[in-house]
């Protein structure tokens, strides 16, 4: 039996097993924080290779009922550890007790959701290994100046400092994907807090880049209360010149 990609579910299985191996072998041993969560194993090409390794205690969660029968069949050792269920509607701190780490070929029509359920999770998730589309990858590392530099880079580099690990083509998948992919790894920053409302910072980034072309001045009309200094140069910034201790420092003007 094998799974048939469905395009509702953003699946392309990998099937290059080098890759799939220096994807598992990208994340690091760590004996304090054995827990791992495999998000979407699919058709298990990584989960052969995280079952393999001792230092970890994995777990993985699958939407399609189909992967699900088929792991079941094919991976003795997944008994007990897979659950079917949609990550983005799992509460993980019924999974783990603990801090635990991620790793996953991620959906890429639901990566972006899977980043914000992380930052949610940020102070449990110390590490992510992931493959993504490459164009969100280079966004998610990118350095403030670009033109792909967004919302999900400024608030994963407000947590995690990001590393590009390497480019994979679309012969590695089946389907064959119309884009590149990249493996990226998060690991989780020392910063405890933002030292300004966390709340706020989410509103600021999300109403900056959503008028990028437009100067933080009018960019963030709708949240400016009444009597804001707006002379600060900050202001006459757009967006994507902004670094995440210059969010910081903006959040605290308008306060």
């Amino acid at each position: 039996m094998e799974v048939r990609a469905k395009k509702a579910l953003g699946q392309h299985f990998l099937t290059d097993q080098s890759v799939a191996r220096r994807i598992v072998d990208t994340l690091s041993v760590d004996a304090s924080i054995p827990d791992v969560l495999e998000v979407g194993p699919g058709m298990g090409v990584l989960s052969q290779y995280l079952l393999g390794r001792e230092d970890i205690r994995l777990k993985l969660v699958e939407i399609d009922g189909e992967s699900v029968i088929y792991l079941r069949n094919h991976f003795p050792d997944i008994v007990g550890k897979l659950l079917q269920a949609d990550y983005l509607k799992l509460d993980m701190r019924k999974v783990f007790s603990g801090n635990y780490r991620v790793i996953g070929n991620f959906p890429y029509n639901i990566s972006s959701q899977i980043f914000f359920k992380i930052l949610d999770d940020k102070d449990l998730v110390p590490e992510v290994v992931c493959m993504i589309q490459k164009e969100v990858a280079e966004r998610i590392a990118e350095a403030p100046g670009s033109k792909t530099y967004g919302i999900l880079s400024v608030l994963l580099q407000a947590w995690y400092d990001i590393e590009y690990v390497f480019t994979v083509g679309p012969g590695a998948f089946c389907p064959p994907p119309k884009v590149q992919s990249a493996v990226i790894r998060l690991r989780r920053n020392s910063r405890t807090e933002l030292g300004c409302d966390e709340k706020l910072f989410k509103q600021v980034v999300k109403t900056a880049f959503n008028q990028r072309r437009k100067t933080l001045r009018n960019a963030l009309k709708p949240l400016l209360k009444e009597g804001v200094d707006t002379s600060d140069p900050v202001f006459d910034l757009r967006a994507e010149k902004l670094g995440v201790e210059d969010f910081v420092r903006l959040c605290k003007l308008i306060a």
